[in-house]
């Protein structure tokens, strides 16, 4: 299998800080956009790092080839 990339970003703001979230737009390099959708998770730090490893395993279960 070819290598991939895993596009992802992360910020940690006090809780009750975010307002509006929206997609993030990525230029292809065929001249294509994609979106990534961004989500959230609050919590305690250990609540925290247990949603993004669940979240993490979730996502590679949609990609069963890999």
């Amino acid at each position: 299998m070819a290598n991939l990339t895993l596009v992802y970003g992360m910020r940690l703001l006090p809780e009750g800080e975010v307002k509006q979230i929206q997609d993030a737009t990525l230029q292809l390099a065929n001249g294509n956009e994609a979106h990534v959708t961004m989500h959230v998770l609050e919590g305690s730090r250990e609540q925290i790092e247990a949603q993004l490893k669940q979240s993490l395993d979730a996502f590679f279960d949609f990609y069963p080839e890999i």
